[in-house]
């Protein structure tokens, strides 16, 4: 099959996605295209939002319509690395045998990530960059395709412990969910408050979400959507050459490289869902927000004067 019509064919299989979706999410539109957009660029997404949004409903319809292994773990102040990743237990031949922990799966939901402490934040760092686990000094690799997606609080900061920059980093979005409108909580009220039982179909093989990924990856981009990229992350740094007057008076720290590595990858994905062979500055300020919003380090000014991230984010466009 020619990659134009892989991508003529992964514009039909992504609307049969959403319309499956959409049996069981009302609303969040957006949201859900961001995280499938995260899942076909291969990157993992922090979900932001107040509880009772159906996050973890979200993520769990999404790997059931993807056709993948799905395993919740809910972090919490007491949770160990070994909780997650697995621990050599002494079999009745007196061997040391390896039980795996709940990171082997395909889709991980980590649960409140801000709950737990660093030593066991960290244990997610090498799963999500190397798609592999050490333990024991054995190297363990993790099934693809691949995929953390972690939820945050951001009203109860006590008893949090918040998530070091090389770790937002590794998440390719920070997708920030909101309150429905009055009309999809009417929806989401009727929905669920009855004994009916929605049952969600499979529309994909693991295979086929790899084969997709590879797709994106061979999507051509011109010289000058990769330079916009990377001129929007460069004006992001307060002390590089191309900050605005902006990220001068209310940003500490900018973007990395990560993000416009990023930022290519998403906009290419953007532009597949949407039948284009090749993205466009137009696609690069679509997926923007999501990308930077964690990457962009506030001052005390920024928050004094209430700019958001979004703000300074608009202004680089």
């Amino acid at each position: 099959m020619s990659d134009v019509s892989a991508i003529e064919q992964f514009v039909k299989q992504y609307k049969d996605l959403k319309t499956e979706i959409a049996k069981v999410i009302i609303g969040q539109d957006d949201v859900v295209n961001q995280i499938l957009i995260s899942i076909f660029s291969g990157g993992h997404s922090l979900l932001v939002g107040v509880p009772g949004l159906a996050k973890t409903l979200m993520v769990n319809t999404i790997a059931q319509a993807l056709g993948l292994d799905f395993k919740r773990i809910q972090f919490t102040p007491d949770l160990m690395p070994s909780d997650i990743l697995g621990s050599e237990i002494l079999d009745e031949d007196r061997h040391f045998k390896f039980l795996k922990g709940p990171i082997f799966s395909n889709i991980i939901l980590a649960d409140e990530i801000n709950r737990t402490p660093p030593k066991t934040q960290a244990a997610l760092l090498e799963a999500m960059q190397e798609r592999a686990v050490t333990v024991a000094g054995h190297h363990y690799k993790l099934s693809l395709p691949y995929f953390v997606l972690a939820t945050q609080n951001p009203i109860e900061q006590e008893g949090t412990y918040p998530l070091p920059e090389a770790q937002l980093d590794r998440f390719m979005f920070a997708i920030n969910l909101d309150y429905p409108s009055f009309k999809e909580e009417v929806e989401v009220v009727k929905a669920t408050t009855t004994d009916k039982q929605i049952k969600v179909n499979s529309l994909f093989s693991a295979q086929q979400i790899i084969d997709f990924q590879q797709l994106i990856r061979r999507i051509p981009v011109a010289d000058n959507v990769i330079e916009y990229a990377v001129a929007m992350v460069s004006k992001t740094r307060p002390n590089g050459d191309n900050a605005t007057d902006l990220v001068k008076t209310y940003i500490d720290w900018g973007a990395g490289p990560r993000a416009s590595q990023n930022l290519i990858l998403a906009a290419k994905t953007h532009a597949a869902i949407h039948g284009k062979f090749s993205p466009d500055i137009e696609n690069v300020q679509a997926v923007a927000n999501s990308i930077l919003r964690h990457r962009i380090i506030k001052n005390y000014k920024a928050e004094a004067e209430g700019v958001s991230e979004e703000d300074i984010i608009k202004s680089l466009f």
